[in-house]
This record gives C-alpha cells, sequence and structure tokens, in this order.
C-alpha cells in the first residue's frame, strides 16, 4: 500500500519503548483494542470500559500465548518432527517441557504496520525459511471495530516460495466478561466432537461429546475444571458463524465467533494465568495440532496464493 493509506503515522523512536514492540491502539462504537507489534497480538479488547479479553502490561511477554497470531500451523508439532517429500524437517523445539514445536513461527516476530487508522489496523510478518520450514510466506493480520464496537479479526497467508507450501493458522485469545470470575462464566461450545491428545497434547483420536462431561453445547459451567481440548464437527448458525459465547449469571455475553473455515475450536481453561484463579481461551484454528503429521486440516498453499479467514469476538453487555 501507499503512504496515503497510512492515516496515523508510526514513530519510529517507538519502536523500543515497550518489551512487545509499538502498541497500535483502535477504537470505535465505545470499543478500544491495543494490538502490539511482537506476534500481532491483541492485548486489550473492553467494550464500553468492560474488559472482553484477559490483558497483560506493553512490557510483559504473552501469558500462555495469550492473543497472539499462530501461524504457519496453530497449537503442536510433535517432538518439533514432520516429513516433506520423505525427508525429515526438524523444527526447533519451543515447548521443551513437552518437546513440541509450539504456536507456529510468529511468536518471537515483530510485525509491521500496512494500515492504521482510528479503527483498524493491519499488520504484516515474514516467515522465513528456517529449521524444519523451508517455505518463504507473509502472514497479515487485520483487526477492524465494527458499527457496533465488535472486532473482526482477518488472517492471511501468502506463500512466496517456488513450491507449495503446506499451512494453518489460528488465534490464542483468553475471553473474560469485567470483573465476574471465570470460574461464575457458563461455557457454549458448539462442537459434537472433543479432539483426543496424550500427555504431549498431541492427538490420538476423538470421541462424541454426547454424555460426557466436556459436552458445551447446550452450555456447561466454567467452575473448577481444568481442559485443554480442541473441538471440531462445529455447528455454524443460520450466518454461516460458529459461535462460543461465555454467559455471566446476569445474562450478559462474550463471544467469540469464526468462519466455517476454522473448522476447530481450542478451549483452554487454565488455573496459571497470572491473578486469575481461572482464565478461558478459545482459539479458532483452521487444523488442529500435529498438522504438518496428520494433515487434518492443513492447506498445501500454491505459489503466490492467499489462504484467508476471518472471526471476531462481540460483548452483549446490556
Amino acid at each position: 500500500m501507499t503512504a496515503d493509506h497510512l492515516p496515523v503515522a508510526v514513530d519510529p523512536s517507538s519502536e523500543g519503548s515497550a518489551a512487545t514492540g509499538v502498541q497500535y491502539e483502535i477504537h470505535r462504537a465505545g470499543a478500544r483494542a491495543v494490538i502490539t507489534a511482537l506476534a500481532g497480538a491483541l492485548r486489550v479488547y473492553e467494550l464500553h470500559g468492560t474488559a472482553l479479553i484477559e490483558t497483560y502490561g506493553p512490557d510483559e511477554i504473552a501469558p500462555s500465548a495469550n492473543g497472539i497470531q499462530l501461524s504457519p500451523w496453530p497449537n503442536r508439532v510433535r517432538d518439533g518432527l514432520w516429513h516433506l517429500d520423505g525427508q525429515p524437517q526438524q523444527l526447533d523445539l519451543t515447548e521443551p517441557s513437552r518437546g513440541n514445536a509450539s504456536h507456529g513461527l510468529l511468536r518471537n516476530t515483530g510485525l509491521t504496520p500496512v494500515l492504521h487508522s482510528q479503527d483498524r489496523v493491519v499488520l504484516r510478518g515474514q516467515i522465513h525459511p528456517q529449521h524444519g520450514y523451508p517455505f518463504r510466506l507473509t502472514h497479515q493480520v487485520d483487526y477492524h471495530l465494527d458499527p457496533d464496537g465488535g472486532l473482526q479479526v482477518t488472517q492471511s497467508l501468502i506463500n512466496h516460495s517456488e513450491r507449495s507450501a503446506p499451512v494453518a493458522f489460528g488465534a490464542h485469545p483468553f475471553l473474560r466478561l469485567g470483573e465476574v470470575p471465570s470460574e461464575e462464566l457458563t461455557l457454549t461450545v458448539p462442537g459434537a466432537t472433543q479432539i483426543i491428545a496424550d500427555e504431549q497434547l498431541i492427538p490420538v483420536g476423538s470421541r462424541a461429546v454426547e454424555d460426557t462431561e466436556d459436552d458445551f453445547r447446550q452450555g456447561a459451567p466454567v467452575g473448577e475444571r481444568l481442559l485443554d481440548a480442541a473441538y471440531t464437527d462445529l455447528t455454524p448458525d443460520q450466518d454461516g458463524r460458529v459461535r462460543c459465547i461465555l454467559t455471566a449469571p446476569d445474562g450478559r455475553t462474550v463471544e467469540l465467533w469464526s468462519e466455517t473455515a476454522y473448522r476447530y475450536v481450542h478451549v483452554f481453561i487454565t488455573d496459571r494465568y497470572p491473578g486469575r484463579h481461572r482464565a478461558v481461551a478459545l482459539e479458532p484454528m483452521t487444523a488442529p495440532a500435529d498438522a504438518l503429521n496428520s494433515g487434518d486440516g492443513l492447506v498445501w498453499l500454491e505459489t503466490d496464493q492467499t489462504l484467508s479467514a476471518t472471526w471476531g469476538i462481540t460483548g452483549r453487555l446490556a
């Protein structure tokens, strides 16, 4: 894009002002969001002063990958190892406690602005050939606030390699409803199938959620449970969007919606998020963990081809 498409100037001197890089703020219709250069992460999103995601300081590394872009694969690759044309590809192990390559290749990448206006920011990051992933791609993320203050996020991957590249993407937002403790919320996830994982959190099977304690299709309390599992066979609403919802006792809601290109949603309920008894991540993903090995949800992107899909967050606070 030309300079005409950059209505808000970016001060180069601010690049080093925070550990997470430049803080891109957007606002509209009572909504405010802050996106970091580091990993293109959603660090703040609030509506009429009510926080709809867990946040962290600009000088903190995102706790539990909060809000970061997951690309060119989401979640994990077992032992960081997969094969391309019969040849082993060894990724750097970024989750040493489980021996996996985790959450793609953008976690330590600073994204640069393509566009920054009052209600929109578009950031772009380069994925270069590296250990275990011999492809060059561009990842672009477009954050936009709609007229009602809802947040829309469009993720895109472009393959610049001379051959097709295996890709998938996702994101890692933690949702909340203001000061309501997350354990008091009711979670609804329209997924009929849960992915079963082993001790490395790598898929080893699946099961129907019917008659299990992990069936959230009609809503179930977060309570004291801990969970780290992906869901699929997601049922969209009539408008084609899949909706995962957290509901407060007073009826207020925060919702993660996604296009059907995101065939999986990973539900992560943890007691390790700083300052929170429970925190709930709802992660839209086009593929599950270990897709570079299983091929599930994986897209082989041809040269100069683009993969793009949109998800978002909305709050109903009245």
